[in-house]
């Protein structure tokens, strides 16, 4: 999907939520168990608007959209995350026949648990049977864009997904998720500078994120549950 046809946009205010302009379809989305990896279902039906605002204290009683919940709880929003670009953040990972790049940034979605095993040992033994397409599958679908599976010629695989927001539930964990945002979407800090555009990120809902804007799994570790799940 190029970027000219992205007409979405998330914009981070100071210590509020997130707004979301430009019509972008959101979702509700389950982790489900899958064998011994998981996939995405589809969970109740969300309002879809033009533009809207997602809570992003961990606070509001409408969640996923803000209630201005931040301003009675003295939410600190302040963005920590490193404004490097990925290919300099992540290290390669050599592998039998693909390699990883890996930058760290981890929404435990855990969608890089496959049959055989993770992203990390298919590479390694991605010269056997199915692991090449399996280490590529468990890169792709990586949420948090923590992962991708790279040719020894240099060449990334990665899907094509039309822009879209959705806001994860993870039942396995009895916790509320983070909110994978896919296709692209231009994220603006709220000091006005644009991330890097990239088809996979993963943002934190929970408000207890030591990576803002980005989730590093603090639902997880807080036992985060929003008021609607």
């Amino acid at each position: 999907m190029s970027e000219e046809k992205i007409k979405g946009k998330i914009t981070i205010i100071k210590n509020g939520p997130y707004e979301v302009s430009g019509g972008v379809s959101i979702y509700e989305k389950v982790i489900v168990p899958k064998g011994r990896g998981y996939e995405l279902r589809d969970g109740r039906e969300l309002p879809q608007e033009e533009n809207y605002a997602l809570c992003r204290c961990g606070k509001s009683k409408n969640a996923p959209f803000c209630d201005g919940s931040h301003r009675t709880k003295g939410f600190s929003g302040e963005e920590t995350a490193s404004r490097q670009k990925y290919h300099d953040r992540a290290e390669r990972i050599e592998g039998a026949s693909v390699d990883l790049l890996d930058d760290g940034r981890c929404a435990f979605g855990r969608f890089c648990h496959r049959q055989n095993g993770n992203a990390w040992e298919l590479a390694e033994a991605s010269a056997e049977g199915d692991n090449r397409q399996e280490a590529i599958r468990a890169a792709t679908e990586c949420p948090a864009g923590r992962l991708t599976a790279v040719d020894k010629d240099g060449t990334e695989h990665e899907d094509d997904y039309a822009p879209s927001i959705e806001i994860v539930q993870d039942p396995e964990r009895r916790v509320s998720a983070g909110i994978f945002v896919k296709g692209r979407i231009p994220i603006v800090s709220a000091d006005g500078v644009e991330y890097e555009v990239r088809n996979r990120v993963a943002l934190c809902r929970c408000g207890e994120s030591e990576d803002k804007p980005f989730c590093d799994a603090s639902h997880v570790t807080t036992r985060y549950q929003d008021r609607n799940s």
